[in-house]
């Protein structure tokens, strides 16, 4: 089983809503929904243009997926989360922009957000660090170490992952890669789904932990604990 520390908006909120039928599942409640008809793409292309993100369920990254170490457990983890959100003040994202990265679609943050998110990232990475089994053999090979620069390689050697610290970008996930005479009908058909939320403002006030259902399984949400405040609010089972 591996877990990740994300960020998500709650389960009723109408971003994650939208982003559940988008992906074709809902990670609170680990359901499948259907998408419907969506013009200019047949079901099966577009289930597999969603596949990676549905998998992982709808979030933006902070401590990636990762093997629990030998000695740490599942509720010392959700013990860490609690302590760290207790008093870590609420961010607000003054907008959400929509995003190519590289092949893929994302949801970003505009305005002036990124430094304050960015410093959040970083302290997640450091507190959930001593959990982490070190990487295997095939889990550096599936990050193409041969394709990054030589601070991402330290990092994937450092903290199992390349895009953290300088590297970090926050986004929400909306597509696996994209073929290029595909992105165009891909940008028209994402900014119609999620007009409501480009260029709205987002809070980020909790903080959640995901976990693998089964070897290679689906994510789903563990725990969500807000931040400012030590509550627990949700633990999917």
């Amino acid at each position: 089983m591996r877990v990740a520390v994300y960020f998500t908006p709650p389960a009723d909120h109408p971003l994650v809503r939208t982003a559940a039928i988008w992906l074709g599942r809902d990670a609170f409640s680990g359901e499948r929904i259907r998408r419907g008809t969506v013009a200019g793409f047949d079901d099966l292309e577009l289930d597999a243009l969603t596949a990676a993100p549905r998998r992982y369920g709808f979030h933006a990254t902070l401590k990636p997926p990762f093997r629990i170490a030998a000695g740490r457990s599942l509720d010392g983890i959700r013990a860490c989360l609690a302590a760290f959100c207790r008093d870590r003040a609420r961010l607000t994202i003054p907008a959400l922009r929509l995003t190519e990265i590289g092949p893929f679609f994302a949801l970003t943050a505009g305005g002036r957000a990124e430094e304050a998110i960015g410093a959040l990232a970083g302290a997640v990475v450091r507190a959930f660090e001593p959990f982490r089994a070190p990487l295997i053999e095939a889990e550096v090979g599936r990050r193409q170490p041969e394709r990054l620069n030589e601070r991402q390689q330290r990092n994937l050697h450092d903290w199992g992952y390349p895009y953290v610290f300088e590297d970090f970008r926050f986004h929400m996930t909306l597509t696996g890669p994209v073929p290029a005479e595909h992105r165009t009908l891909m940008r028209k058909l994402l900014h119609r789904r999620f007009a409501s939320f480009i260029g709205e403002p987002l809070t980020i006030d909790a903080l959640s932990l995901f976990r693998e259902v089964g070897p290679s399984g689906d994510l789903v949400v563990d725990t969500v604990v807000s931040l400012a405040s030590a509550k627990q609010s949700v633990r999917a089972e």
